[in-house]
């Protein structure tokens, strides 16, 4: 006996107006911090600190961003957030896709106990990680004057090695991946086979083509949050020259107080970047949530 599909609302009904009237609300309210950020980033100091303040600028000051800037090595926070960011989406790409197409499509003794341990890996608070792996920085053996006991220097901290090499590759790109990998015909690797191509030639040229969603999702959500990363960074780095755009906005709160105006500018310059990427890669994004979803 076949099961009857779910009703769904459908538009220009009573269920599809409710269900745009719902969709709607629940947009507002979550655009709406982005729309105060970026309003108050145009205000004057006078305006934040009134006792009433409008939700409308009386004097729109575009010169905030100009001055937010200026105020601190920006350009630099920028460039190094900027490389981070690529070189943890480069890299989480190419090895967890690897990793994830040799647990997919490759038959080894272990595999399946391997891919537990990620799978387990990914229940694992992401704050319980930082301790251990600021020891492993701090204490790496012969770097910054460690001895081969990592005793006697400061490790990787303060260097990029601290900053990339921690975020390479990350247990739910691994999952993702193989799931998308195990979904594909076996058909195309039995062909690509017979043409006589080797297991590399078919995982870079056959099968990893056919699963753009999950490259762009896991493209997206690594930059994502490596530019967004403001612990670790902070942690591991002690110079301008290495601190990231979102360390950087904390120049903006002292003790005196915080020049609200400037950090709501920064604040919007630096999620401008991320908003301009998901809206070009939005497609495939949803896709690849969805597609998985359904593995």
């Amino acid at each position: 006996m076949d099961t009857p599909e779910p009703r769904r609302a459908r538009p220009g009904t009573a269920g599809g107006y409710a269900l745009y009237a719902v969709l709607t609300v629940v947009s507002l309210l979550m655009i709406a911090p982005f729309v105060w950020m970026v309003l108050t980033s145009l205000k004057t100091p006078a305006e934040i600190a009134a006792a009433d303040p409008g939700l409308l600028p009386l004097h729109w000051e575009f010169g905030n961003y100009v001055d937010a800037f200026r105020a601190a090595p920006f350009a630099t926070y920028a460039r190094n957030s900027l490389v981070i960011a690529l070189s943890h989406t480069v890299l989480n790409v190419l090895l967890a896709s690897m990793a994830g197409y040799a647990l997919a499509r490759i038959r080894f003794r272990g595999s399946e106990l391997i891919f537990l341990c990620f799978v387990a890996a990914l229940m694992i608070p992401t704050y319980t990680k930082v301790l251990p792996e600021f020891l492993i920085v701090r204490f790496m053996p012969l770097a910054g004057g460690n001895d081969i006991l990592g005793q006697g220097g400061s490790g990787w901290l303060d260097t990029w090695w601290a900053l990339i090499v921690p975020g390479a590759v990350t247990p739910f790109a691994v999952f993702l991946f193989r799931q998308f990998y195990l979904d594909l015909p076996v058909e195309l690797e039995e062909a690509a086979r017979l043409d006589g191509l080797n297991e590399f030639g078919i995982y870079a040229r056959i099968m990893t083509p056919q699963v753009k969603p999950a490259l762009t999702t896991v493209a997206l959500l690594t930059f994502e949050s490596s530019w967004n990363n403001f612990l670790w960074p902070l942690l591991v780095t002690r110079t301008d020259s290495l601190r990231v755009i979102q360390v950087g906005l904390s120049v903006f709160k002292t003790e005196n107080g915080t020049q609200w105006h400037f950090l709501m500018a920064g604040t919007t310059l630096a999620t401008l970047p991320m908003v301009i990427l998901f809206l070009i890669g939005q497609r495939y994004f949803v896709q690849g949530f969805a597609t998985a979803g359904l593995k």
